[in-house]
């Protein structure tokens, strides 16, 4: 399994009608936390983020956010619904640089910062990683050993429920947890890649399902 630095900032683009990259990643009464173009904000009722970002209303459930003068509703992930619109198919567009592609999505609908790697068989956390998201790797994980640029290291195979970048959403991913700090980056493995279709258009690396 290779393993990649990346000292740059990568963007997903969005690929819906809006004039910025939304995701939801917390959903509370009169209160959301939303990530916008990779920077997080909290919203109160009434208040407008400096990209022009505004909460109409909130619930546990849903949200109701406006841009340039239209809303749209959204559920916990990010998910649009009715005025914004979605796309006919689920993609996801990442520009790369320095030859190197970061994305910005999702593990059992907690967020998660990838970077794309064809190298990888799997999905690949290290154990950092796994606490963030909630996963007892260690009881769920079926242990075993792999190669990697520092040597041997321990692994966990697990399965994840779900895994979101921009539109596309893939259940029961196979994954690896690595004992330690490596991968510093989650790697964007094969396992989500290969259930997916992958385009270059110029800087770009276009995912569709």
């Amino acid at each position: 399994m290779k393993r990649y630095f990346a000292g740059c900032l990568l963007f997903l683009i969005p690929v819906t009608l809006l004039a910025q990259d939304i995701l939801v990643q917390g959903l509370f009464r009169d209160m959301v936390i939303v990530r916008i173009d990779g920077t997080r904000r909290k919203l109160s009722i009434g208040e407008t983020s400096p990209e022009g970002v505004k909460l109409i209303s909130s619930t546990s459930e849903k949200a109701i956010l406006e841009v340039d003068g239209k809303q749209g509703t959204f559920t916990l992930g990010g998910e649009v619904q009715a005025s914004f619109g979605t796309p006919d198919k689920a993609k996801a567009m990442i520009q790369s640089k320095h030859g190197m592609y970061s994305v910005s999505g999702f593990i059992n609908r907690r967020p998660i910062d990838f970077l794309v790697d064809t190298g990888a068989t799997w999905i690949a956390l290290n154990e950092n990683h796994a606490y963030q998201l909630g996963i007892n790797f260690r009881y769920v994980g079926t242990p075993g050993w792999v190669s990697t640029a520092s040597g041997r290291a321990k692994v966990y195979k697990i399965k994840l429920d779900n895994v979101r970048i921009g539109d596309i959403v893939l259940t029961n991913v196979e994954a690896a947890v690595l004992e330690g700090n490596s991968p510093e980056i989650a790697l964007l493995g094969m396992s989500f890649l290969n259930r997916v279709s992958m385009t270059h258009k110029g800087n770009l690396l276009v995912l569709e399902k």
